[in-house]
């Protein structure tokens, strides 16, 4: 009785594969019939398991061990769909201790497989979703890389404008002052007032073209080595002070007509050995959120830089303002990928993420924000002197 109403399917089999007996639940999830199993052959039965039955059978034999956790898959006569059982095969000792048979218990899993399959399934549609929604934020962080570093040609642009117009203008009054004084020697009437009053023109003029240009050149060269170390990743040798000046005289121009002011503070003499490009990439983030956040409705206000030695080994670099500051809860998600308070204006949240990433993951250092409501905001960034390399610094 207790064979029989076993709630998993038993068999047992003799050593040449013959069904000696067959409790009720094997005929039930099996759907076979004692009358048509009992005596007769696994081959006579089931043609289709019957060679890895006599394997398994034939091993058990051979060595006296148990064979468990084997899964066999068929039809039930009279159905097309397709079923699994988890099957357990053990040797039946005589009394002298020899193999007289082989129970075999058997447990249908077909739900539990159809759900493997369907959480796997799931699984890989939820990776490759994932895939390429990495893909996706990759994409936009390299756009909105590509987009700060257009921000800069725009504000370098507009700076260089100056020094170029005022050199054109100097340039088309000397012009025509050259002229006039060229056709008053051809007639040979030149006065010591006009050479004099010629001459002074010509330094005046001089002296502006001089300042001028060479204005205009150091913004050309401030923003080359940006737009250099942007675009290559290279290590190198360099001054963060430098580097932060050259950051700050492409943004200027858009700072100033938000009516913001810029103030940076260097300590003298620091070197750091690490890269230039994504830590310019991180001030320019850093400036432009705090353009775009900390003064809303064009408010005015300043922005300041300062950056110190911190330790022997580490140099910080803290950019503050004097703005609305951030609640609590903003200051909490602040650094999450795509966290703005500005879509509806086309941010997308994705600047104070990749100064995190840049931070942590490029320059091997910490970031740490302080703000509150009302009270400004204060970003420190500590980097190592001497970065890490990139499989140190992930």
């Amino acid at each position: 009785m207790i064979y029989d109403t076993a709630p998993i399917g038993l068999a047992y089999l003799s050593p040449d594969c013959r069904y000696l007996q067959i409790n009720q639940r094997l005929t039930e999830i099996c759907g076979i019939s004692v009358e048509d199993h009992l005596g007769r052959t696994v081959r006579d039965c089931v043609p289709g398991l019957a060679s890895a039955v006599e394997g398994i059978v034939r091993s058990i034999m051979e060595t006296g061990d148990p064979v468990t956790g084997i899964e066999v898959y068929g039809q039930r006569p009279g159905y097309n769909d397709e079923r699994c059982w988890i099957t357990h095969w053990h040797p039946q000792r005589g009394p002298n201790g020899n193999i007289v048979g082989v129970n075999v218990a058997a447990e249908e899993i077909t739900e539990r497989k159809r759900g493997e399959r369907e959480l796997r399934s799931a699984r890989d549609a939820a990776e490759a979703a994932l895939q390429r929604l990495k893909e996706a934020q990759d994409s936009l962080v390299e756009a909105e890389k590509l987009a700060a570093l257009g921000r800069l040609v725009a504000g370098v642009a507009h700076e260089i404008n100056s020094p170029i117009g005022t050199s054109l203008t100097v340039t088309s009054a000397l012009e025509r002052k050259t002229a006039k004084f060229a056709a008053e020697v051809a007639r040979g009437g030149l006065k010591r007032s006009s050479l004099n009053e010629f001459v002074a023109v010509v330094q005046t003029a001089s002296s502006h073209l001089a300042d001028n240009l060479a204005r205009a050149a150091e913004l050309i060269q401030s923003f080359k080595q940006v737009a250099v170390d942007q675009d290559y990743l290279e290590r190198r040798s360099f001054d963060p002070g430098e580097l932060t000046q050259q950051v700050a005289a492409g943004l200027q121009p858009e700072l100033r007509k938000n009516n913001l002011a810029l103030n940076v503070e260097c300590q003298p003499g620091l070197a750091i050995n690490s890269y230039p490009g994504p830590c310019a990439q991180a001030l320019t983030n850093l400036l432009e959120n705090a353009a775009v956040h900390a003064f809303p409705h064009g408010k005015s206000g300043s922005i300041n830089i300062e950056i110190c030695a911190r330790g022997r080994d580490d140099v910080e670099i803290a950019v503050s303002d004097n703005g609305c500051g951030m609640s609590e809860d903003l200051r909490r998600q602040a650094f999450n990928p795509f966290f703005t308070t500005r879509r509806s204006e086309g941010r997308v949240g994705l600047g104070l993420h990749i100064v995190h990433n840049i931070v942590v993951n490029r320059l091997g250092g910490r970031i740490n924000l302080e703000s509150e409501p009302g009270e400004g905001t204060r970003i420190r960034m500590i980097v190592p002197r001497a970065a890490p390399e990139p499989s140190d610094a992930s």
